[in-house]
């Protein structure tokens, strides 16, 4: 006779996890109350013994988010471990890409907290003023989120290429030359040569952010 399967408990932060999984396979439309009550099984409204909203489980899904971002600390050299969390934001993103159209309607928790308080704590122990720290927060993090967004919503491979789908648009659009001659020059001279990936143009406009603070910062320092 088989032992009776043990279900582990509900706890919020169980709930949270089991949330972040559903969205991870099935996006974020595809959550719902009643979907997680039935994948931690429980009856939907037990969940609400462990979780306020669903507001409050999309809290806790961002907050379990940045708590996967690499964290600069204080003492760390500022702009190698500016480009490391860049970098770690994107993967994380690429991992998790419903984060990107939830985080403007969530309230920060714990681990998004403590995330942005270790980052101005590094680059304030490097030297910066304050409203240079403002400045280069408000600069990296709208581009590493903008990129995000971009590869998140471009039909790329997993290698970042698009060249699949241009080829196509190209294919089935013989006027376009004709019509939109600049995309089409870029597509030909750009997009569809052998290597060209997306993807790549990260570390282009990473670089020229930090190039552009660390001038600033260099110029801030010899006042």
């Amino acid at each position: 006779m088989t032992k009776p399967q043990i279900r582990a408990p509900v706890t919020r932060e169980r709930a949270i996890r089991v949330a972040v999984a559903l969205a991870d396979a099935g996006g974020i439309e595809s959550l719902s109350m009643r979907k997680l009550a039935i994948e931690l099984g429980i009856e939907a409204m037990s969940l609400y013994y462990h979780v306020k909203s669903k507001d409050d489980i999309f809290d806790g899904m961002l907050d379990v988010v940045y708590s996967e971002f690499a964290t600069p600390q204080a003492g760390d050299e500022w702009r190698s471990a500016m480009h490391t969390r860049a970098e770690s934001t994107r993967s994380v993103l690429a991992l998790h890409p419903w984060a990107i159209s939830i985080k403007a309607r969530t309230s920060p928790g714990p681990a998004t907290l403590g995330h942005l308080d270790s980052v101005i704590g590094c680059l304030t122990a490097a030297g910066f003023s304050m409203p240079l720290i403002g400045h280069a927060l408000s600069m990296l993090d709208s581009y590493v989120l903008g990129f995000a967004l971009q590869e998140a919503t471009l039909p790329l491979d997993q290698s970042g290429n698009i060249s699949a789908v241009a080829e196509e648009i190209m294919a089935q659009q013989k006027a376009m030359a004709d019509v939109f001659p600049n995309l089409a020059t870029m597509a030909t001279s750009l997009i569809l040569q052998p290597g060209y990936a997306y993807g790549n143009e990260f570390d282009f406009g990473l670089k020229l952010i930090l190039d552009g603070v660390a001038d600033e910062f260099a110029a801030e320092t010899t006042k």
